[in-house]
């Protein structure tokens, strides 16, 4: 059975190696093995993570199946270089589930729970941004009624991405 919580400290090292491996699954074939090892020790290094989860404006939800993290939702204020985002607009940072549990409605869940919480926020409108070529985040996000508006750089290691901005309003 699935189960939903809040991240705590405690669960750093775990939540880590899952956004890890969920980055390694659907990106590594997409790099030269140079430039996504630097990505990685850049994004899952260890102190980051836990700086993100110590700081009580962002939010992070896991999803456990016998006691494993399976995926989270992380969700901020808005931080990325969106097109003038109104007073108190939100971001979900990043969506993961394990891609051995695609289908099995934790994604579902999770962004359920970013939408009711980034309300409960007060956020008028919310963001993300997804990888120009990650068609099934596009077509879940889709569903879900964001748009795409805009984009920007994004850097893996020496080779620079076009990550898309998408948006919806609460």
């Amino acid at each position: 059975m699935i189960e939903y919580r809040d991240a705590t400290l405690a669960d750093a090292e775990a939540l880590n190696a899952m956004a890890k491996q969920c980055a390694i699954d659907t990106f590594a074939s997409e790099y030269e093995p140079d430039d996504f090892a630097v990505y990685l020790a850049q994004a899952y290094g260890p102190e980051g993570l836990v700086a993100h989860l110590a700081d009580p404006a962002i939010r992070f939800r896991i999803a456990l199946e016998d006691g494993r993290i399976i995926g989270y939702s992380k969700l901020s204020r808005v931080a990325l270089p969106a097109p003038d985002p109104q007073p108190g607009a939100a971001e979900l940072r990043q969506l993961y589930v394990l891609k051995d549990w695609h289908g099995a409605g934790v994604a579902t869940a999770l962004m359920d729970w970013t939408l009711d919480t980034a309300r409960t926020m007060g956020a008028p409108e919310i963001y993300l941004a997804v990888f120009a070529y990650n068609h099934r985040a596009r077509a879940f996000y889709t569903r879900y009624g964001f748009v795409e508006i805009g984009s920007f750089d994004f850097y893996v290691g020496t080779r620079i991405d076009c990550d898309r901005i998408w948006w919806r309003t609460l």
